[in-house]
């Protein structure tokens, strides 16, 4: 079986960008979301990206962002994947010139294989929780939904951490995992700062369970 690749999202400080990198991550998030706590400017995602070595990716999450934004955004921060996390059609997704993948709020009723289906050329599904408004909200939700034979790559998220990834791998088996809130310091004022332990302990839980599947 090949390695999980591992995401860390919701970055908004140099030391813990250089914190994941250091241990291993292989991509890093930034949440081009306004509305979101984890909200980074452009700017600053430039400047942060700079600290990354070669051969780790880059990944921008919009939420229904015009156009027009998410073309600036490329234009100043040198992203390798973008996120869509909203309400985007598979044209939306599609008209930039970046590989790109697509969220999926998963819920009873959604339908993960005709999703799938619908956005074909997505690079992967990231699979989350379905709560209000946009984002997981570090939920996990019913691992059950996922359904056996759903195709192509795909991307575990919602309320991970270092005590429960190693059973979802076990279970599931995705081609990566995506974590936020399950590395950031504990209580409201947590919300992108990352705790430099849990992103080591987290990476380390993946590492560990990859040597034993």
């Amino acid at each position: 079986m090949a390695a999980t690749r591992i995401k860390i999202c919701g970055l908004t400080r140099a030391q813990d960008v250089d914190a994941a990198v250091a241990a291993g991550a292989d991509a890093l998030g930034f949440v081009f979301y306004p509305q979101s706590p984890r909200y980074v400017a452009p700017e600053k995602a430039a400047e942060l990206a700079r600290r990354v070595p070669p051969f780790v990716e880059l990944v921008g999450l919009f939420v229904n962002a015009a156009p027009a934004e998410v073309e600036a955004v490329c234009r100043q921060v040198p992203l390798n994947l973008l996120q869509f996390h909203g309400d985007e059609t598979p044209a939306e997704c599609a008209r930039f010139a970046r590989p790109w993948i697509r969220a999926a709020r998963v819920r009873p009723g959604l339908d993960l294989v005709e999703f799938a289906a619908s956005f074909g050329q997505a690079r992967a599904l990231l699979l989350d929780a379905f709560v209000e408004g946009y984002g997981g909200g570090g939920h996990v939700f019913d691992w059950r939904l996922i359904p056996p034979d759903l195709s192509g790559h795909w991307i575990l998220s919602g309320g991970l951490h270092a005590g429960n990834v190693a059973a979802a791998l076990e279970n599931l088996r995705p081609a990566a995992v995506d974590v936020s809130s399950g590395v950031e310091i504990d209580g409201p004022a947590g919300k992108g700062i990352k705790d430099h332990a849990k992103i080591a302990a987290f990476v380390a839980a993946v590492r560990k369970a990859d040597g034993t599947l």
